[in-house]
């Protein structure tokens, strides 16, 4: 995809605006049209028996409000963008540590806090 092709507006701005689909023309189009057209766009390639070979299955997330200490939130924050998913993944590598170490580490290891 080329940057000059790109337009950045806000969602407030992207919400105000109408859509460029042509319906209609769509509408017409026989499915071969559709998926030559799919086939021929620079900016989406067909996938090669590679591509699905090396493809991995992402599990959808769920969104969960979690209580963090707001010193957590700001040094994930500052470290830069996706602070969530930098989380997320600081989470997931202290699962995997646990479960790679399981029956080694006590079944307790965080303090109890008050709620």
């Amino acid at each position: 995809m080329t940057e000059e092709r790109i337009t950045r507006v806000t969602l407030e701005e992207a919400r105000k605006m109408k859509g460029q689909t042509d319906w209609a023309r769509l509408d017409a189009m026989t499915d071969e049209e559709i998926e030559r057209n799919a086939a021929e766009d620079p900016d989406n390639p067909p996938w090669t028996d590679e591509d699905w070979a090396n493809a991995q299955r992402v599990d959808p997330q769920k969104h969960t409000p979690v209580w963090l200490d707001r010193d957590i939130v700001e040094w994930f924050r500052e470290q830069g963008p996706h602070f969530q998913g930098r989380i997320n993944d600081a989470l997931r590598a202290h699962i995997e540590v646990r479960k790679q170490n399981a029956g080694e580490i006590p079944e307790k290891v965080l303090p109890e806090t008050s709620s």
